[in-house]
């Protein structure tokens, strides 16, 4: 259900920033700013994650 959840939470966002695009009202514009931010952040926390380079096991490899 949590994931469901945030399925729809994401999808309702993304409708957001297309309709802002075309002149929404001011609500839809704040939601729209809200996701881009929360995209981002997300973007950069990944980013600085989980792209280094496994270390080996230590024989050498």
């Amino acid at each position: 259900m949590v994931l469901l959840g945030l399925l729809v939470l994401a999808a309702a966002g993304a409708v957001c920033v297309v309709w802002a695009a075309r002149g929404a009202p001011r609500g839809v514009r704040a939601v729209a700013a809200v996701t881009i931010v929360a995209g981002e952040v997300l973007q950069q926390l990944d980013a600085g994650r989980g792209r280094r380079p496994k270390r080996s096991g230590g024989d050498g490899d």
